[in-house]
């Protein structure tokens, strides 16, 4: 159960698990390793080398919502740095597989249904993955030139900004498609019921290392900017909502028409269905028909039956 309590540097460790178990995770990512006994959080930081002043900031924000961060000069960004890398890590090798294994033994393969929800989550892991690695080759390089007083001239935290889409949308979707759609079975409710569990508490998680990433994060990155040498980078325009044309396109691709027949179908021409289809995922961040299907199912676009499997 979470408790609402601002910790301090001489809170026991220990009494931070017992408050807010989830706590485990951010000791993983920090580094901190368990068997710290009756330690304080500052003497197992320091045991630990980690900056005790932007652990409780990653700890206060994630679990008790405390965000007075965003001017905060006392953030330590190489900590922070590694607190992120290190989740990236965790999500990616771990969570993502495991959600599949349990995905895997919940459902029936042999319908189609059961084959519709592997396959969404099979793409939306791939764009997980491309965020994260995204991040990984081009942020997190940006932020340590900062670091090291030479900055990259290509870049800047502005850009990242732009970009940083929530990348728990479609889980969000494959869990309501799960709830909605999936045939009732008995002898796998337990497993099916477990493993919607877990995918609440990654859409959790997600949310919460998005949050961290925008207001403890890059508010500390703009203030090493603001040091360094100022970098001027192009800003990439605003994603809008869908126009009632795009919707039609979606339908079409969701429903298994190539794109000339997407184009007969709105007497459009194919360049304009593939300008269409590129301003599409440049709005909604989805670069897959299964992505796209998913977000014309819950969006009311289409009906199921209308699926193109």
């Amino acid at each position: 159960m979470k408790t609402l309590k601002i910790y301090e540097a001489d809170d026991k460790m220990i009494s931070l698990i017992k408050d807010n178990y989830s706590v485990l995770q951010s000791l993983g990512a920090f580094g901190i390793s368990l068997g710290f006994g009756d330690k304080t959080v500052a003497e197992t930081c320091q045991m630990n080398g980690v900056d005790t002043y932007t652990f409780l900031a990653v700890v206060n924000y994630t679990r008790n919502n405390i965000s007075d961060y965003e001017d905060d000069v006392r953030i330590h960004v190489p900590t922070l740095l590694h607190y992120l890398k290190a989740s990236h890590t965790y999500y990616l090798d771990f969570q993502l597989p495991s959600i599949r294994r349990e995905l895997h033994e919940s459902i029936s393969q042999d319908d189609a249904m059961g084959k519709l929800i592997m396959k969404f989550y099979d793409d939306y892991s791939r764009e997980i993955r491309r965020h994260m690695k995204y991040e990984e080759k081009t942020l997190f390089p940006y932020v340590e030139s900062l670091l090291a007083g030479s900055p990259l001239s290509n870049y800047n935290i502005e850009t990242f900004s732009k970009h940083h889409e929530q990348t728990d949308q479609q889980l969000r979707q494959l869990k309501l498609m799960i709830i909605k759609y999936l045939p009732g079975d008995t002898l796998r409710n337990s497993q099916l019921t477990a493993t919607l569990y877990d995918i609440y508490n990654n859409e959790e998680w997600l949310r919460m290392h998005a949050e961290v990433e925008d207001h403890i994060f890059t508010p500390a990155i703009k203030r090493l900017e603001h040091s360094a040498t100022p970098v001027n980078v192009p800003q990439p325009g605003n994603s809008d909502v869908l126009s009632e044309r795009e919707r039609d396109v979606v339908i079409g691709v969701v429903e298994g028409l190539l794109n000339k027949e997407i184009a007969d179908r709105l007497c459009i021409s194919v360049n304009t269905v593939i300008t269409h289809r590129r301003n599409i995922a440049r709005k909604l961040q989805i670069h897959s028909p299964a992505g796209l299907t998913i977000y014309a199912i819950v969006n009311g676009l289409v009906d199921i039956s209308n699926v193109k499997l």
